[in-house]
């Protein structure tokens, strides 16, 4: 059995396990989780679609096929975050990472 993907589905799976620090970048522990996940799923999409619109087409683009990798995107970035991430402490400090005007307005 031989396994041959395109760069760009091995690149694709790299920027699915990296998306949840770059979500940890961007928001902040008092966020809501639930902002968190659609952000995350919105990244997850946009690289499932650039995947798909980067990868071999001989017979042309496929929908079905950018749905598909965004699902896997999206179970992949989940995944690293909990299985990955989060029990490193990593997630934590891409989020505490980030100073907003409101963290310093809360520390005077």
């Amino acid at each position: 059995m031989t396994v041959n993907l395109d760069a760009a589905y091995w690149l694709g799976l790299l920027v699915s396990v990296i998306l949840p620090v770059l979500v940890g970048l961007v928001t902040t522990r008092v966020t809501h989780a639930g902002v968190k996940a659609v952000l995350l799923l919105a990244l997850t999409a946009a690289n499932g679609f650039l995947v798909e619109l980067a990868g071999p087409h001989p017979d042309g683009w496929d929908l079905g096929t950018a749905l598909v990798l965004t699902l896997v995107s999206f179970g992949t970035a989940v995944l690293s975050h909990f299985g990955l991430w989060k029990p490193t402490g990593i997630s934590g400090k891409a989020q505490d990472s980030l100073v907003t005007s409101g963290s310093h307005a809360a520390e005077a």
